[in-house]
């Protein structure tokens, strides 16, 4: 008798299938699809036409800048021989020296940049101040009508500036603070509704565990701001200390209005009058212009980093 297993029959035998393939089970490796010459063109012209649009608005957005700066470099016999878009051959700086120079018994830019940087100090000192405090009682305190307090204050934000010039002039008339540096501080020294607002809704996201652990160290009120909420929220902080000084830097309309004669007048109305004093030599003017923007631009590029953590973080929160 024969031992030998029974041979299989192709029935039962077990069929091979390649790795890989639908009867193994596992779905297909995808290999990557090539690109076909007319895809890569089209693809090639969109990116083409990406760039193109935004070196369009970059040199609309750059060009008056710019502009400002090379007409402010440029000789004013120079500018009315050549026009405004020649190029400084050579750079001279005899505009700005010019802006520094006393004439007619003033003294030229120098009062209007200390009179802004000091405006703006003090603002922004008591706009940090007032509103970090301000935030935290909104995002931590609890206290009768908290939610209905802080929502009536931040619409006020609604409201355009120069509806309340008119009140704010009166009031100020009253009091007789009419063309005086506090005229210029008093109605922005005490918080902003915005800086207020965005302050409040980072300081509700710091962890309740750490704040408590400091509450059982025996950590009071101004101690727990201070010491963990202030520096958990530094790149927020920061951004706002650069929209206070670009804003209250630029401000024109409430010190042209407060304020009359030299003795209190800040950059941008100074600015401005070089206009009227200079009307023809628009050298001078672009002087101006670029040395009020100047402060600004090496601010956004010496915290360009904070701000945009800043923005991140407040996107993922």
């Amino acid at each position: 008798m024969s031992t030998d297993p029974a041979p299989r029959t192709a029935a039962s035998a077990p069929t091979a299938h390649p790795p890989g393939s639908p009867a193994d089970g596992r779905s297909p490796s995808r290999r990557p699809r090539r690109l076909t010459g007319s895809l890569l063109l089209r693809r090639l012209l969109a990116h083409l036409a990406t760039y193109l649009v935004l070196g369009a608005a970059a040199a609309l957005t750059l060009g008056p800048f710019l502009f400002s700066v090379m007409t402010a470099f440029t000789s004013t016999q120079q500018f009315a021989q050549q026009g405004p878009l020649a190029i400084p051959a050579p750079a001279v700086l005899e505009n700005f020296l010019g802006l520094f120079t006393p004439s007619a018994g003033q003294d030229g830019f120098v009062t209007p940049v200390v009179v802004t940087v000091q405006m703006v100090a003090v603002i922004l000192a008591g706009q940090m101040v007032f509103s970090v405090l301000a935030a935290y009682a909104f995002a931590q305190l609890r206290f009768p009508g908290r939610d209905l307090l802080f929502w009536v204050y931040v619409a006020t934000l609604m409201v355009p500036q120069v509806v309340v010039v008119v009140p704010l002039y009166l009031m100020m008339s009253e009091v007789g603070l009419r063309n005086t540096f506090w005229a210029l501080v008093l109605p922005f020294v005490l918080g902003s509704p915005y800086a207020i607002f965005l302050l409040r809704e980072n300081f509700r996201g710091v962890p309740s565990e750490l704040m408590d652990a400091m509450r059982i160290d025996g950590a009071g009120t101004l101690r727990l701001l201070w010491h963990l909420v202030v520096p958990l929220n530094r790149p927020i902080i920061v951004t706002l200390v650069l929209i206070t000084v670009v804003t209250h830097w630029n401000n024109f309309m409430w010190p042209m209005v407060i304020t009359s004669g030299p003795e209190w007048r800040v950059i941008t109305v100074a600015t401005s009058a070089l206009q009227s004093q200079y009307n023809n030599n628009w050298t001078l003017v672009m002087a101006g212009t670029t040395l009020a923007m100047l402060p600004l631009v090496l601010l956004m590029i010496m915290f360009q980093k904070q701000i945009t953590r800043s923005v991140g973080e407040t996107t993922l929160r």
